[in-house]
């Protein structure tokens, strides 16, 4: 049977508060939601190793799920799953420019494996599986993503930053703090969804997309050029809000499980 609809969801303040612990009504929302038809997945900024707990937490039963700002995407194969789709790029050309200019942040990428290399620790990165390199290390393979984190400067520094090293060739996005997350060119969480889209054969106008963060721009402009839905979070930052067609609560105050009861 076909689904009734396709629903990607952010993770990072839209399924979660800055705990981890779950949005309120979240997970009743989601099971109403999927019960009633619709293909519920995750379309998160996320690596898969960050990932796959929340999918198991919620009881999706979702055939994709969208990872790393969509340059990976996971299927389902009987109990476990595959990397059905990673995108990968040279990252000599980015890394290279980038120290130029912040030499010292702090990098990581993500190999096609999924496999990270990174410069140094930061708590906020997943990194089982993953390995301390020399700089010089993360520049030899194709990868997948290219994670920033400069403490030293803001969210308007990073935005400045960008412009003047000119990231012609790649796809990127700023975090609420200096984090930089880059990917291959024309990749973003709507490229990837639309991939899911066609394989499911949903039609576009049967999709909602809800997140709270720059990283979402991308999925939003997707749904609604397919006249679907796109929800931005109440704690949304005002481009987030004004690139969004509706508006809920913020996270803290169950906005995710509001809006996904509008399909009820």
């Amino acid at each position: 049977m076909r689904s009734r609809g396709l629903v990607g969801l952010d993770v990072d303040g839209t399924i979660l508060l800055q705990d981890e612990t779950l949005s309120p009504g979240v997970a009743a929302a989601v099971a109403e939601v999927r019960d009633a038809g619709y293909e519920v997945m995750i379309a998160t900024g996320r690596s898969w190793g960050g990932t796959k707990r929340f999918v198991d937490e919620l009881g999706m039963t979702a055939e994709y799920v969208v990872c790393s700002n969509g340059a990976v995407v996971m299927r389902r194969t009987g109990d476990g799953w595959e990397r059905w789709r990673v995108e990968v790029f040279d990252p000599a050309p980015v890394l290279t420019l980038l120290r130029e200019t912040l030499p010292e942040a702090r990098y990581m990428v993500e190999l096609a494996s999924g496999e990270r290399l990174y410069t140094e620790v930061l708590d906020d990165w997943t990194l089982d599986a993953g390995r301390r390199v020399d700089f010089d290390e993360l520049m030899q393979q194709p990868v997948s993503r290219i994670v920033v984190v400069s403490p030293e400067h803001d969210e308007a520094d990073f935005q400045r930053i960008v412009a003047e090293v000119g990231l012609n060739e790649v796809s990127y996005a700023v975090g609420w703090t200096a984090w930089l997350d880059i990917a291959p060119k024309g990749v973003d969480k709507g490229s990837a969804l639309e991939r899911v889209r066609a394989k499911l054969g949903v039609p576009r106008e049967r999709v909602l997309v809800a997140g709270d963060g720059r990283n979402d721009l991308g999925m939003f402009a997707w749904a609604l050029a397919g006249g679907g839905r796109a929800v931005a979070m109440g704690q949304a930052v005002e481009e987030v809000q004004d690139a969004a067609g509706e508006l809920t609560h913020t996270v803290e105050d169950g906005g995710l499980a509001s809006a996904l009861r509008t399909l009820l």
